[in-house]
């Protein structure tokens, strides 16, 4: 018994081929984009800011300043969270010149819970689910044009989330 070509040979080929073109194209991308990378990997890891207790102290460790408010940053929370694993907490500004974003909450057992760099030319806006020990204060710091601003919402936690 003989086995006829139908043709099915040179179309698994072909999606092969193309397969194979579309890896390659992909990794030249990531190879264009490698000297970025490397420089957002040098950026220095801001340890000591995340092993503050205060708010105070992880502002001071982490800018080196203090933060006045302002109500150009707006703080989106819940007025209740059912769960403190899980509180979803985002931040606007229309701030200009923004450089970086950061989330503190007061009664955690690290104050500082996020800090994001924001690119030149990109929307300042972050969002993110923190986790929550207790009922507490969210503070936002935005640092825009080299001055710390800030704004705060008290969220209420009726299970705690950092083992609470």
């Amino acid at each position: 018994m003989s086995i006829k070509n139908t043709g099915f040979s040179a179309a698994r080929r072909l999606i092969l081929q193309g397969a194979g073109t579309v890896a390659l194209t992909g990794l030249g991308v990531v190879a264009l984009r490698w000297p970025a990378a490397i420089a957002a990997a040098n950026d220095k890891y801001p340890e000591e800011a995340f092993k503050q207790k205060s708010e105070a102290d992880a502002i001071k460790a982490l800018y080196g300043k203090t933060a006045e408010p302002s109500d150009q940053v707006k703080i989106d929370a819940p007025e209740i969270a059912e769960n403190g694993a899980v509180v979803p907490i985002s931040v606007t500004t229309t701030l200009a010149d923004v450089t970086s974003i950061s989330f503190l909450v007061g009664e955690n057992p690290n104050a500082l819970a996020a800090s994001y760099k924001i690119p030149a030319g990109t929307m300042p806006a972050v969002a993110n689910r923190l986790k929550m020990a207790r009922t507490s204060n969210v503070t936002a710091i935005v640092e825009a044009g080299g001055k710390l601003y800030s704004a705060t919402r008290e969220v209420k936690v009726t299970v705690g989330g950092c083992g609470g």
